[in-house]
């Protein structure tokens, strides 16, 4: 939810300050869902969802040095979310490291 918001913020070009927080409560809650997908293990990272979550973060991460287009970036790293918290398992748990799925 806090990403929407932010998204729209940013959309609706609404001041930055009451925005930090949100993007703070975005980064806060995809990382407690990080943890809870993946535990404590960086495994995840050499699998097709752990990708696409490292692609989204450079983005995001990117923004404050490309602030003129913070919405197209916002709104590609929403469309690669949703991408990858809808793909078929077989892709999602797709290990680059070990060239197979590790997790059905």
């Amino acid at each position: 939810m806090t990403t929407g918001v932010l998204l729209g913020g940013h959309a609706f070009d609404v001041p930055s300050a009451p925005l930090v927080s949100l993007l703070w409560g975005s980064a806060l809650s995809g990382a407690a869902l990080i943890l809870l997908e993946a535990g404590w293990t960086l495994h995840w990272t050499l699998e097709g969802w752990g990708m696409l979550v490292l692609a989204k973060l450079a983005i995001v991460a990117a923004i404050p040095f490309f602030w003129d287009q913070r919405l197209p970036m916002l709104l590609a790293a929403v469309a690669l979310a949703a991408v990858g918290s809808h793909m078929a398992a077989r892709y999602r748990h797709y290990s680059f490291y070990y060239g197979r799925v590790v997790k059905e």
